[in-house]
């Protein structure tokens, strides 16, 4: 699977590629504001709030 992010995202001083794959959490969840990630057979629900936090929730 690609990394999934905007262009300036890639340009934030605290990313290196070389750490790893980088994902852009707003377009992981589209206009929904969630996404469900499935880990063994067990679903996670990716949210962003209304405060702009992310929470991961089982």
């Amino acid at each position: 699977m690609n990394a999934i992010t905007r262009s300036e995202t890639l340009h934030h001083p605290a990313l290196r590629e070389s750490d790893g794959p980088i994902y852009d959490a707003r377009l992981l969840v589209g206009d929904n504001a969630t996404a469900r990630i499935v880990l063994d057979g067990k679903v996670y629900v990716l949210r962003i709030t209304k405060a702009g936090k992310l929470i991961l929730t089982k």
